[in-house]
């Protein structure tokens, strides 16, 4: 397969990037690098057409006359196939940019080789798609080694900016102790109380309210809001009282249900009301019936053959 695309990249930039094999391993997608071992060997996971395969292998680099050939070859980590790679990028130079020529051959067996041509050519495509956005991104990182040096450059400017007035300042200082020990003993008393007082002030509040004789802004009397419904009674330190809120008509009468009734009752105990059981018909059946008849009919007849044969003894 053939593949070219344009990096706003410069080819010297590039280049680097492309035969450094640590900046490779950045950006090849899906490569997951084995603890280790070389630093393009590991996992790649491949996706072509509805399957995913896992490859375990290793990849090397080589550079022929200005072209850079990447070699792989790598076996499936659930089953028996594999695949072997060459892919050769060449780098041409262009205004703003560089030009680059992928050209590659692959051979597969197993699952891989199962796919279509295009699936594979939709899988490979894809895959150089998201290794040159990640190619742009490292090289576009290393290839400007000046930026962090610029970026130093520009704090150390900006710390000797906010030093500067402090320098200064300390200057300044320094010269006034100077010119207060050259001067009398007068002057020189006066600056220690100056220095001792500057050093009781550190910024620090120590909770020590200091008096003053201006007045406060919360001295001030706070008048009455506006929609105080009364405003001129005075309640003292009475507190206020509020009625309790009544129960709820369901909430009271489960509460007097469940007084007086154990927690094993409560679990227990079938409904009630409404939603009670209605307990089943009795039913009854001829032969319950017949238990009790079938003697009595018995009895009756034994009955009036005895009578019939005490009348017949009479006659």
């Amino acid at each position: 397969m053939e593949h070219e695309v344009f990096v706003p990249v410069p080819a010297e930039a590039l280049r680097a990037t492309l035969t450094d094999p640590a900046r490779v391993v950045r950006c090849v997608p899906g490569l997951q690098r084995d603890a280790g071992a070389d630093p393009l060997a590991g996992r790649l996971k491949v996706r072509a057409g509805g399957r995913t395969v896992t490859y375990r292998g290793a990849l090397r680099i080589v550079e022929r006359d200005g072209a850079i050939t990447y070699e792989g070859e790598g076996a499936e980590v659930r089953g028996k196939g594999g695949a072997e790679l060459s892919l050769t990028v060449v780098l041409t130079p262009v205004a703003e940019g560089t030009n680059l020529s992928f050209t590659g051959a692959l051979s597969a067996t197993g699952r891989l080789a199962d796919e279509t041509d295009e699936a594979r050519a939709t899988a490979g495509t894809r895959l150089l798609d998201r290794f040159v956005a990640a190619l742009t991104e490292v090289a576009g990182e290393t290839g400007n080694p000046g930026a962090d040096a610029d970026a130093d450059a520009d704090a150390g400017a900006g710390l000797g900016a906010v030093a500067g007035p402090g320098a200064v300042a300390g200057a300044g200082s320094g010269a006034g102790t100077d010119a207060a020990h050259s001067d009398g003993s007068d002057e020189a008393d006066g600056s220690d109380e100056a220095a001792a007082t500057a050093a009781d002030d550190d910024g620090v509040d120590d909770g020590v309210e200091e008096p003053s004789d201006r007045g406060a802004v919360f001295d001030a009397p706070v008048p009455p809001p506006a929609l105080d419904p009364l405003p001129g009674e005075d309640f003292g330190d009475a507190p206020i009282e509020f009625p309790a809120p009544q129960p709820a008509a369901e909430a009271a009468h489960a509460r007097r249900t469940m007084i007086g009734r154990s927690a094993e009752e409560v679990d227990h105990a079938p409904p009630r009301g409404r939603y009670a059981p209605v307990p089943a018909p009795e039913t009854t059946s001829a032969g319950a019936t017949l238990r009790w008849i079938a003697p009595a009919a018995a009895l009756a007849l034994a009955s009036a053959v005895v009578v019939g044969r005490a009348l017949r003894r009479r006659r």
